[in-house]
């Protein structure tokens, strides 16, 4: 029998190498300061290299250890090249973020089909093709990884506060459920996947639907009267992420105030 490690121990990422999608702001560079303070070394992706260069810059600032890939996930393509490229340069991915994504407000009646595929290419195939590629290259012969997929309290209860954004939150519906099954399937290979359910944090994705709803409004509505805020993701994905969380697998966490206990989410 192992002699039990301290709860800092079972919290040290140091060692362990991070890919984070979608990681030059917001949510995901929340996550990604998250995963570098508890010491893993940081890869972040997103679209723009101009983005990427500014957070990988703030990450140096602290102490992190980051580089960064620009890469459309929506794209099979420049999935595998990040997939890939990572690989090269840190030699294994002990951890994978699934963060990347997209909205599009629309009455579902009048919602477009081109919409409905690119938030759907993005938000559940390109977490799918992404787990895909690293598991293959990295997780499974190493018979060890994390994977956490960011998903959505408008993926529990169908339409949080009157959302119009009917393809998002079906997208992440599946999110929630591509979580379990493919923690079901890898949990043979000690990989671990789990999901992080947001409620409404304020980010640029979010700025119109905060706008058009109001933010006074939205945080009246949680019993913690208030959204989240630049630290409210990290305990649960360094928990997720680490030893502290090893034996969670298929399980998905609302971090959003309380909402969903009150929209029946």
């Amino acid at each position: 029998m192992t002699t039990p490690r301290s709860i800092q121990k079972l919290f040290d990422l140091t060692g362990k190498t991070a890919l984070v999608t979608g990681g030059s702001r917001g949510l995901g560079l929340q996550m990604a300061q998250a995963l570098g303070e508890a010491g893993a070394r940081i890869m972040v992706s997103s679209r723009k290299a101009a983005d990427l260069e500014e957070s990988v810059a703030d990450l140096k600032k602290s102490g992190i250890d980051a580089q960064y890939i620009a890469a459309d996930c929506a794209i099979e393509s420049d999935i595998h090249r990040l997939a890939d490229e990572t690989l090269a340069k840190f030699g294994q991915v002990d951890i994978l973020v699934n963060n990347a994504g997209a909205a599009w407000g629309a009455p579902a009646e009048d919602h477009p089909t081109e919409a409905w595929d690119k938030v759907m290419n993005l938000n559940v195939r390109g977490y799918f093709l992404l787990s895909q590629r690293i598991a293959k290259k990295s997780m499974i012969e190493r018979r060890s990884g994390r994977i956490i997929n960011l998903a959505s309290i408008a993926g529990l209860g169908g339409n949080p506060a009157g959302m119009n954004t009917i393809a998002y939150n079906t997208s992440k519906g599946a999110v929630i459920n591509f979580t379990r099954a493919l923690a079901a399937e890898w949990g043979k290979y000690n990989i671990t996947v789990n999901a992080i359910c947001p409620g409404f944090f304020p980010s640029k994705m979010t700025a119109g639907t905060l706008k058009a709803m109001g933010e006074d409004k939205l945080a009246a509505h949680a019993p913690l009267q208030r959204l989240g805020d630049d630290e409210d993701l990290k305990g649960l994905c360094v928990l997720y992420a680490s030893d502290a969380g090893k034996h969670i697998t298929g399980q998905w966490l609302a971090v959003d105030g309380g909402v969903s206990i009150v929209t029946g989410g």
